[in-house]
């Protein structure tokens, strides 16, 4: 018997966990990171249900962390919540601005959006236009984030945040790739006086050390999910180590994951920032009913369970079912050698 990754607790033996699996390919409303169906693997545990979604291209090693996730939700209990409703944001994606208002209406009661930029195939000026109607439509005490998801060089995103920055940012999230990058650029922001905060994603959840934005002093909020970290506890302790702000976002899971997405703000000393667990909002499909989206800005706190029927509903072909089985196998082989 084996350990998950970052969590200290039993893994099931290989056949029992395989025996528990159900695979589903939801579509998205809007591509969404060049995605246009989110397939995913539920699998149900003596305490609720799991996700296991790591996108396609991740290999075993890196997915191993998200088959830990949800083995931990699917077999243990979450940590106590010290809220009962966690607040969220809308998500737009690198839509033309005659589609934003129509993106943040299925965010209802939402105060704050986070916007992609620096799409690719798009431009500077996309950007400032798709933020200024998310500004206009949100108002003056909205708040507004953009992310990059790294793909700005430190020249690039200085002069970029120069620009957006007029749209009242409340930080830019990821605009570089490495934590070096993040550094120097919170370096550059300060002496070209562009008071834009910078936040850590990829920079945490794809670190071998995510602890190093802190000691770099790289960030000033560090956004956090469970399935890449290796599950809620896994989490926490990287939040607390970090000693900095923390948003917890979601990896475009079902209703499912957002719920431990969720047990995660919920059990977090403190939360100053709407988070990014809305997005169940972005799929035309969802696996639960109701689903678990914003009402009044916020999300309940609570286990979600799929309904037999929708999991049928949007069950893939015979093929993608066994290369989901496939997946976890080879997942559930690194996170048992990691411990032999």
């Amino acid at each position: 018997m084996g350990t998950a990754y970052g969590v200290g607790m039993p893994l099931p033996p290989l056949g029992d966990l395989l025996a528990c699996v159900r695979v589903v390919a939801v579509p998205m409303r809007v591509p969404f990171r060049g995605v246009t169906t989110r397939e995913v693997a539920l699998i149900e545990g003596s305490a609720g249900w799991g996700e296991f979604g790591p996108f396609l291209e991740y290999d075993a090693r890196e997915a191993s962390r998200w088959l830990a996730a949800a083995v931990e939700s699917a077999w243990q209990p979450w940590p106590e919540p010290v809220r009962d409703h966690v607040p969220v944001n809308a998500t737009v994606p690198a839509v033309t601005p005659d589609r934003v208002a129509g993106v943040l209406a299925r965010f209802p009661g939402c105060t704050t959006a986070k916007v992609k930029v620096a799409e690719p195939g798009q431009s500077l000026d996309d950007d400032l236009a798709r933020v200024a109607e998310v500004r206009a439509v949100l108002g003056p005490e909205g708040r507004v984030r953009v992310d990059a998801n790294g793909a700005w060089s430190v020249d690039d995103a200085t002069h970029a945040l120069g620009r957006l920055a007029r749209h009242d940012l409340e930080y830019a999230e990821q605009p570089c790739r490495t934590v070096e990058e993040l550094r120097d650029l919170r370096i550059s922001l300060a002496r070209s006086m562009i008071d834009v905060d910078v936040a850590a994603d990829e920079s945490i959840r794809k670190a071998e050390d995510p602890l190093r934005v802190r000691d770099l002093e790289a960030a000033d909020v560090v956004v956090v999910k469970v399935a890449p970290l290796g599950g809620v506890r896994a989490a926490l302790d990287v939040v607390a180590a970090c000693g900095l702000p923390a948003v917890v976002s979601s990896a475009l899971e079902t209703s499912v994951g957002i719920s431990a997405g969720v047990a995660l703000a919920a059990a977090l000393p403190s939360l100053d920032y709407a988070c990014g667990l809305g997005t169940v909002a972005l799929l035309a499909g969802d696996v639960a009913a109701p689903s678990l989206l914003p009402s009044s800005g916020s999300l309940t706190v609570g286990r979600v369970a799929p309904a037999p029927e929708l999991v049928d509903r949007w069950e893939p072909d015979g093929d993608r079912v066994t290369w989901w089985r496939a997946r976890v196998a080879a997942c559930w082989d690194h996170l048992e050698e990691g411990e032999r």
